[in-house]
């Protein structure tokens, strides 16, 4: 990146977990002034947004917005319905902890904040390859997304911009993911990644989340600096 170069505006989704923390160093690295937007959508815990935090501070975004949103009041999903439980296991299929149409609705407002900073690039750090299973983690979504954001907007039909999702990740392994965000200096001990964190947000280590994430540190040849209860 030119040092002289204009930094261009994007809103970057950040969760807490390393996927988003790894996106927004990338944001950074191509030379982005980063808005980092969370959700308290009515998931199990806190502590995914106060990692999110500190990923946003950690990684210099400029402003860090935590929107609440309620997803909850819908249900369907281990990860907003305490009556449903977290597997601890691989699953087949789509997991019940996939959350209906979550990205879509983080994806939409997203888009909206970018209108109004004038932001062209929305990065989102989804991930097909180790994904578990989620519709909404797929190449096929962002590019349907991305031609609705140009054809919804007044950026995308009277401003000349063409809006952009990014999905930096999206067809990289976990090891892959992680190695990348080394290369950029991403701290994953200010991350969260478990379904069921506690409070002080230490990992289960049983879950999905934390298999995917313990098995990319390994194959990554990085120490895991997860805090396992």
């Amino acid at each position: 990146m030119n040092a002289s170069a204009p930094r261009r505006p994007a809103v970057v989704l950040v969760s807490g977990g390393l996927d988003s923390a790894t996106c927004l160093a990338i944001a950074r690295e191509q030379g982005h002034d980063c808005y980092a937007l969370s959700f308290s959508y009515g998931q199990r815990h806190a502590a995914e947004l106060a990692a999110a935090a500190r990923v946003a501070a950690a990684l210099g975004a400029l402003e860090h917005r935590v929107m609440r949103i309620d997803l909850a009041a819908f249900g369907g999903s281990a990860l907003t319905d305490p009556a449903i439980e977290v597997p601890e296991g691989p699953t087949a299929g789509v997991p019940v902890t996939y959350v209906p149409a979550r990205n879509t609705v983080f994806l939409a407002l997203a888009l909206a904040w970018a209108e109004v900073l004038g932001a062209e690039d929305i990065f989102i750090g989804v991930n097909a390859v180790d994904y578990s299973g989620y519709p909404d983690c797929r190449p096929a979504f962002i590019e349907a997304f991305e031609r609705v954001a140009n054809l919804a907007t007044r950026a995308g039909v009277e401003g000349g911009a063409r809006l952009r999702i990014r999905a930096p990740l999206v067809s990289l392994s976990k090891a892959g993911i992680i190695r990348r965000g080394a290369e950029l200096g991403v701290d994953y001990a200010l991350t969260v990644s478990c379904y069921q964190a506690d409070e002080a947000g230490q990992a289960c280590g049983r879950c999905d989340a934390c298999r995917l994430r313990r098995e990319g540190f390994t194959a990554a040849g990085i120490a895991d600096p997860t805090r396992y209860r």
